[in-house]
């Protein structure tokens, strides 16, 4: 589970560029959690099945209802509408986005 995390944050960290970092470890342990307790519980099967909802869960949002929103649902491009869409502003500070 941790690996999962560790990848996303290398491969697609720049899509939670602004999310606080408190609320991405806050995901984190919650999440792991989630995972470690419903293993112990119910066993390796409801981790499996719980992969399985976060999978449909992926596909559905990047396949269906972030098109339908105007965004590309792997690139997160206009990259306006994906910030308006996460509710932060527009244009980012920083490099080229205005004064950080």
């Amino acid at each position: 589970m941790a690996s999962i995390f560790a990848v996303g944050n290398i491969l697609l960290g720049h899509f939670e560029e602004r999310t606080p970092r408190w609320r991405r470890v806050a995901k984190f342990v919650a999440l792991t959690a989630l995972a470690v307790g419903l293993s112990a519980a119910w066993g390796r099967g409801a981790f499996y099945a719980l992969l399985g909802v976060a999978a449909a869960a992926f596909a559905v949002v990047h396949g269906w209802w972030l098109p339908r929103q105007g965004v590309h649902g792997w690139s997160g491009e206009p990259r306006e509408r994906y910030y308006r869409l996460r509710g932060w502003p527009w244009p980012p500070p920083g490099p080229g986005g205005g004064p950080r």
